[in-house]
């Protein structure tokens, strides 16, 4: 009765991922709430479903001990600011500030991705290893850099973002964040389906993902993967320069941090061993021989629960000393 729980918040741009945890790093209650896209009602909300939640319990409030919450963007940590959130028309907002005020709750945080690299370190992937590169490979490309059992955030909030590391230096594709050639416009599930539309286009030979795209007028990454299993050399050419563009970006990664472990996450990675097996391919004759020999690359273990796994980290460590 005693024991005190974690909360763990995971911000989406479709709903809010939240847990109560234990200090232990299991998850005890776990539920989710839509995301007010003007981004005005968000912290209320939280605090609402926080407290309906320990109602239906029969929990007091004092059961809790703190607050770990994940976000979109670059994260200003020491001020509990977020830099800046398009979605959400977000710009310097004081999320902490306005988090705490609504829940009565001291609260910390932090950057999404980053959130979900601490919880794979805590309870999944990482396997107790404190130094790790975390990359999540979905609707576009995060990443997490955890070295010594801590985040690099760098001077602004903006370190870690592996995602806008340039592959293609000349004539690659536009990014989001202004750039072009980054690895999140090759390795990203859109960034797979852009390259496959394209060499689709550019080829005479009638193949599996021809005639995927002729029956259902669309393509997912997932389609190319499966391409791949039943001999499309039209798929397997692009995930060859997929997975070499990622594995030399995760190789130049790595030569600077020598982690023990990478962890891939994120949709893309349900594709399993035909993405890791190559990936570490290309890792291996990039990397400086003695960070290859260190690194072990395997796909994230927690899925939609590394965030709040990560939040609850993130309160237990840093409010609780």
């Amino acid at each position: 009765m005693n024991e005190q729980w974690l909360v763990g918040v995971d911000l989406g741009g479709t709903t809010i991922k939240m847990a109560f945890i234990n200090f232990y790093g299991e998850i005890v209650e776990k539920w989710e709430i839509p995301t007010d896209k003007t981004g005005k009602n968000i912290t209320t909300d939280i605090a609402k479903a926080i407290d309906t939640k320990l109602e239906m319990l029969g929990y007091p409030k004092s059961k809790l001990s703190g607050i770990g919450m994940g976000a979109p963007g670059p994260v200003n940590l020491d001020e509990g600011l977020i830099y800046e959130t398009v979605n959400l028309g977000w710009k310097n907002y004081p999320l902490r500030d306005h988090l705490e005020m609504e829940t009565g709750l001291p609260a910390v945080i932090d950057n999404d991705a980053n959130l979900a690299a601490l919880g794979e370190m805590w309870k999944g992937a990482g396997d107790g290893s404190k130094d790790i590169i975390c990359v999540t490979l979905g609707t576009g490309v995060g990443g997490g850099l955890i070295s010594n059992g801590e985040v690099i955030h760098g001077v602004n909030g903006a370190g870690g973002e592996i995602g806008h590391i340039t592959v293609v230096p000349d004539g690659g594709a536009p990014c989001n964040c202004g750039k072009t050639g980054c690895i999140e416009t090759i390795a990203s599930a859109t960034g797979i389906v852009r390259i496959a539309k394209e060499r689709l286009e550019g080829s005479e030979q009638k193949t599996y993902l021809h005639t995927i795209l002729e029956e259902k007028g669309e393509i997912t990454s997932k389609d190319v993967f499966e391409a791949v299993h039943k001999g499309d050399e039209v798929a397997e050419g692009i995930i060859e320069f997929v997975t070499a563009n990622l594995g030399l970006m995760l190789a130049n990664v790595a030569n600077g941090l020598n982690p023990e472990r990478i962890v891939i996450g994120g949709g893309v990675s349900k594709a399993g061993d035909i993405l890791i097996s190559r990936v570490e391919k290309y890792f291996k004759q990039f990397a400086f021989p003695r960070v290859r020999d260190a690194a072990t690359i395997t796909t994230a273990t927690l899925g939609n629960d590394a965030g709040v796994i990560g939040g609850a980290w993130l309160a237990k460590t840093k409010l609780n000393k």
